[in-house]
């Protein structure tokens, strides 16, 4: 019965996360914002909208360590995992300006929540000052896509604008219906995988932390891995990379935001684990983006596997440590490395590489 309950709440935080996108992305186009924009903020944030959900669900339930490491173990999950299998599709070009700017965004939003969690307590007046960013970078999404080149702007009309006639849903009351039945989803869903998750932790005689940054970051992210992949087979690219690039942004301003409010005077407590590891591989993985984004490179399948690599080195050092294995000694001297590698081979492949011409 656990399980089921696990897999029904990941089932009600998937269905619901993409009626509420569908709702307000249709609502949004009929206010007029361009698909460029939709794609960008709608689409990205509503597909972060599980981790929202779970955290928020996490944080009124007591259990704190899930809200923080469902947030980190699904940024890493996204960079190392989503974007490594979307590179063993297709190697990924990125292309489009507006989405290399985001990379150092996403870099700087990760870098700020490490900062904020130095006292081992992310206060209400840190997640105001998260919430306040978030609300300032999609002002500036919106204001810059206005300006943004013919050749995005047609990438992301072709996504997003409506493919068939749905007269049905181009009211406005419809696509608020969905946005509420969306939201009542994931409410349900998120209330369900939270209690199934922290009796699969006891049963597995693991932390809520652990299942946390594992089972139910990759649980949560199933939304991004579904746009991706299928961006990625699609050829179109640049939405394959957004998607998650937006989705983590928000993830670190938005979701944290709105979880160290909702926990009120008391803050949200991070766990030392979380502080002296995961935090560290959360910045390290969005640092290893930067420069292979903003140089116009492309991500071979060779790196998607690297990427792919990592997340497995990485998931098996939470179980051993979970576990207190005896393999422990010996695999943690090996991840004790694990964050300048990752950075260094990529900026020596990129460096050694010669630049692509944009397609």
């Amino acid at each position: 019965m656990t399980y089921l309950l696990f897999f029904a709440g990941l089932a009600f935080l998937i269905v619901g996360a993409d009626v509420l996108v569908r709702g307000a992305s249709r609502l949004a186009l009929s206010l007029g914002i361009s698909p460029l924009v939709v794609g960008l903020t709608v689409v990205a944030f509503g597909t972060s909208a599980p981790e929202v959900a779970v955290s928020v669900g996490a944080v009124l339930d007591g259990k704190t360590d899930l809200a923080l490491g469902n947030v980190v173990g699904s940024n890493i999950f996204n960079v190392l995992f989503i974007l490594g299998l979307s590179a063993l599709i297709v190697p990924l070009v990125v292309n489009i300006q507006l989405i290399r700017q985001e990379v150092p965004i996403m870099l700087g939003a990760s870098l700020l929540l490490l900062l904020l969690s130095l006292d081992g307590n992310l206060s209400w007046n840190d997640g105001l000052l998260l919430l306040i960013l978030l609300a300032a970078y999609t002002v500036f999404l919106v204001v810059q896509s206005r300006r943004e080149s013919q050749v995005a702007r047609d990438e992301y009309t072709q996504e997003f604008a409506p493919r068939t006639p749905a007269p049905w849903l181009d009211r406005v009351w419809v696509q608020l219906l969905f946005i509420a039945a969306g939201l009542a989803l994931l409410v349900l869903g998120s209330d369900w995988l939270v209690q199934a998750a922290v009796l699969i932790a006891k049963a597995m005689g693991v932390s809520d932390l652990v299942i946390a940054l594992t089972i139910v970051a990759a649980g949560t992210s199933m939304p991004e891995v579904a746009t991706s992949i299928v961006a990625a087979i699609k050829g179109e690219r640049d939405i394959a990379v957004g998607n998650v690039v937006g989705s983590n942004i928000f993830n670190a301003l938005g979701c944290m935001g709105i979880a160290s409010l909702v926990s009120g005077s008391a803050g949200l407590v991070v766990p030392p684990a979380v502080m002296s590891f995961d935090l560290w591989v959360m910045s390290a993985v969005a640092l290893a983006c930067v420069p292979m984004f903003i140089t116009g490179q492309l991500i071979a399948r060779w790196e998607g596997a690297l990427f792919l690599g990592y997340y497995a080195a990485y998931v098996a050092y939470l179980v051993l440590a979970a576990q207190q294995h005896d393999a422990l000694g010996a695999f943690s001297a090996a991840m004790l490395s694990f964050v300048l590698p990752l950075t260094v081979v990529t900026l020596v492949v990129l460096a050694l590489r010669k630049p692509i011409k944009p397609n």
